[in-house]
């Protein structure tokens, strides 16, 4: 079994009840995720080995976080303890024409203070196969660029894939940041995942309008796009994108696509209901790369990661618990709950 070292910051979760907004709400739900333990969980469900890697505090609720991944499988035995806090995000579900939204309290984390040297790559990633990370965490601090970087170096010395979602967040670093600090990790990159916004926001590459209502439409300038990324970083032999068209915060359509060593691979349509809008990204990418440490063919690869992420539209909180079988189960159904190509 090949081994997927994930690295990222976990944080608590706190979600008003039902549709209340942030500013009404005297009760929140309480669940733990983040981007990079979001794909560690989902590849431990559909029985891939994986690990997360992180620092949380050394108190009951970072016990708490640690207690869900384990929970589901994953391997925490890397992640470091200590320092003054867990991240928290508020979520707020949007509902019809009033978009979903997220607000951080994460300054000051035990992960955002925590120190590139802390993190021991080689034993770290000793047996691994694949390193995963997202956009995220170098946004987080200089150290944890500085952090990213050595890992990917460590795993181009040692024959370590290196899995990059783009996860472009505006609320965490500029443009210019996010785009000088990639140019300095795609080269070791051999997976990129990109959706929307991340082509240009992180890459200075255009593929999108920025007109959510009609992302699949522009299938052929995300095609370009995509093309684009792999002459400018040619280590990068695989670049994955949803591609939406988003008609309210329930409704919308998804579709995946994927160019691999140029060529072009794209899924049916899912027309959605969706339940919660978050973490699709990750399950997407956790789909994906599940496919590909079975060997899948690329296909089935993206046909795969597109039904993971519509699946997780269904379920709350940022885990994707859905199983190997659940994610087949609506790839070979046929009652149209897709609109097929």
């Amino acid at each position: 079994m090949q081994k997927v070292v994930t690295f990222g910051e976990m944080m608590l979760r706190l979600k008003p009840q039902e549709n209340e907004r942030i500013i009404q709400a005297n009760q929140f739900s309480a669940l733990y995720g983040g981007s990079e333990a979001n794909v560690a969980v989902s590849l431990s469900l559909f029985g891939d080995q994986a690990q997360f890697v992180s620092k949380v505090p050394n108190h009951a609720v970072g016990q708490a976080a640690l207690g869900t991944l384990q929970r589901y499988g994953v391997d925490a035995s890397q992640v470091l303890q200590g320092g003054p806090r867990l991240g928290i995000y508020f979520f707020e579900k949007g509902a019809s024409v009033r978009n979903t939204s997220v607000v951080y309290d994460r300054a000051g984390s035990s992960f955002a203070v925590s120190q590139a040297a802390e993190y021991d790559w080689p034993t770290i990633l000793a047996g691994a196969k694949y390193f995963y990370f997202s956009g995220i965490t170098p946004a987080i601090s200089a150290e944890m660029t500085q952090a990213v970087l050595l890992a990917c170096q460590y795993c181009s010395q040692h024959d370590i894939k290196v899995v990059c979602d783009l996860n472009y967040r505006g609320k965490m670093w500029s443009t210019k940041a996010a785009q000088a600090t990639m140019n300095q990790l795609m080269p070791y990159v051999d997976i990129c995942l990109a959706n929307d916004e991340d082509f240009e926001a992180a890459l200075g590459i255009k593929a999108f309008d920025g007109n959510m209502s009609r992302g699949i439409e522009q299938k052929t300038d995300f095609i370009a796009g995509m093309k684009a990324i792999i002459a400018k970083y040619p280590h990068v032999q695989t670049v994955a994108s949803v591609l939406r068209n988003i008609q309210s915060v329930e409704d919308s359509q998804w579709m995946g696509l994927m160019v691999d060593h140029g060529k072009v691979f794209d899924t049916p349509v899912y027309q959605m209901h969706v339940w919660e809008g978050v973490a699709a990204g990750d399950a997407f990418g956790a789909g994906l790369l599940h496919g590909i440490l079975h060997n899948y063919d690329l296909q089935e690869r993206i046909d795969f990661a597109i039904a993971a992420s519509v699946l997780k539209l269904t379920i709350s909180g940022d885990l994707n618990l859905v199983t190997e079988s659940e994610v087949r189960a609506l790839m070979n159904k046929q009652n149209g709950m897709r609109v097929m190509r």
